[in-house]
């Protein structure tokens, strides 16, 4: 129980990261995704709606996206997307859905080529 005189309560977590961790992970994300020049905060503003003083402090470092932005970078930003998971220790989801679309282009891949193929075998009479 909480007293009324201003104490909160703080739990430890096995395994959290720290606000410095996340802010730096999340600047080597878009630095990765968007390069490190002022274009990449102009794209991050147009992906987020953020003021260009929020998006180069996020480029710095000095400062993370809030939730409402950091879930509009994942959504324009697989890079972004991919870290945020990995922080929360979640990177396999990743991977996971990658193979996926993998796949699924592989198996597209392999039908045109078979329709290719199809194609220059009636094209010969065989």
């Amino acid at each position: 129980m909480l007293h009324k005189k201003g104490k909160s309560f703080h739990r430890k977590c096995a395994g959290r990261i720290s606000a410095s961790e996340y802010r730096q992970a999340i600047r080597s994300a878009l630095a990765q995704e968007l390069g490190g020049a002022g274009s990449a905060a102009k794209v991050a503003i147009r992906w987020t709606g953020a003021s260009e003083r929020t998006a180069k402090n996020w480029m710095s470092g000095s400062y993370a996206p809030t939730a409402e932005h950091l879930i509009e970078l994942m959504r324009h930003s697989d890079t972004v997307l991919a870290v945020v998971l990995e922080l929360a220790g979640r990177g396999e989801v990743m991977t996971a859905g990658r193979l996926k679309s993998v796949r699924t282009e592989v198996a597209n891949i392999l039908r045109k080529l078979d329709a290719i193929f199809e194609a220059s075998d009636d094209g010969r009479g065989t």
